[in-house]
């Protein structure tokens, strides 16, 4: 007959207890009691507003069928040159400029703070009646962008949202980029805040001055928030609405959709949810690389801030 240790025994119990310690985390009695009384809400919410949505966006866009039915869309094929084309050109452009200025803002004097607190103000804005404004300013023939260059130059503006699909796109792009570049001069301004001017007093003595001072210092300082400030945009980017949606409405003639303009379109405007949920759900195999990617660097870089 096998023998069993005191330890052998000893140990599941002792293991289960450990664990419920834990998770009670010190509480006794009714204080446990009351923990959970308050946790059950946050958890109803969380699995109604997000779990079950997830899940139950996942049922409707399982068959393969409708996969094969986009693939063969000539208007999905569009929507995804166009989501690539808002991403490569709307993200970088965005995220550069926004590292130039946080540059520029660095500057000493009470105008600079002023000039920051004007520039800030399209991010602060919210984004439905701004882009509702941009919208009508870019009209064809009541817009305010094609009466002041028929008030000052007698010429007739140019369709703008109307007639080319590359002039609808570029106006959504400039649009977002407008909207949303603030913000991330405003994160990046900070990283370079953080940064201990006496590296850069160091770096002067070296002849370290200028455009060398940046690419020397700054630059590299910043780079791990630079890259996770991007894949952050790409993200948020990739299910933005409110830009397409508002500026071009898609037009036109369905040229300017992105995935989550499409997705909507399929989804509510010719009623096909299932089609609808398969358009946004394409985007995955995007999606999921950039937050893996994010919580990989997350996890194996210090990121300055």
């Amino acid at each position: 007959m096998a023998s069993v240790s005191v330890i052998d025994v000893v140990r599941p119990s002792t293991g289960r207890r450990s664990f419920v310690r834990n998770l009670r985390g010190g509480l006794q009695g009714s204080e446990y009691a009351w923990a959970i009384a308050f946790c059950i809400p946050y958890v109803g919410v969380f699995v109604a507003f997000v779990i079950f949505p997830v899940l139950y966006g996942l049922w409707l866009g399982h068959a393969p069928s409708l996969y094969v039915e986009l693939f063969h869309d000539p208007i999905y094929q569009q929507t995804v040159v166009n989501t690539i084309i808002y991403l490569a050109i709307g993200v970088n452009l965005k995220m550069f400029l926004a590292l130039l200025l946080s540059g520029f803002f660095m500057r000493k004097g009470w105008w600079v703070k002023g000039l920051l607190m004007i520039y800030v103000l399209p991010w602060a804005v919210p984004a439905l009646p701004t882009f509702i404004s941009i919208h009508w300013m870019l009209n064809t023939e009541w817009g305010l962008i094609n009466n002041v260059l028929w008030d000052i130059f007698h010429v007739d503006g140019p369709g703008w949202l109307d007639t080319s699909r590359w002039l609808a796109l570029g106006s959504v792009i400039v649009s977002y980029i407008w909207k949303n570049m603030p913000f991330w001069t405003v994160i990046l301004l900070a990283g370079r805040m953080a940064i201990p001017q006496e590296l850069y007093e160091a770096g002067e003595v070296d002849g370290a001055t200028g455009l060398k001072r940046f690419f020397h210092i700054s630059f590299p300082l910043l780079a791990n928030l630079y890259l996770v400030c991007t894949l952050l945009s790409t993200i948020f980017t990739l299910g933005d609405f409110n830009t397409a949606n508002f500026i071009s409405g898609g037009g036109p003639a369905l040229s300017t959709h992105v995935l989550a303009t499409l997705g909507i379109r399929d989804a509510f405007e010719i009623a096909r949810p299932q089609l609808g949920v398969a358009a946004v759900l394409s985007a995955l195999p995007l999606m999921i690389p950039l937050v893996m990617t994010l919580m990989h660097k997350l996890r194996t870089s210090e990121v300055q801030l």
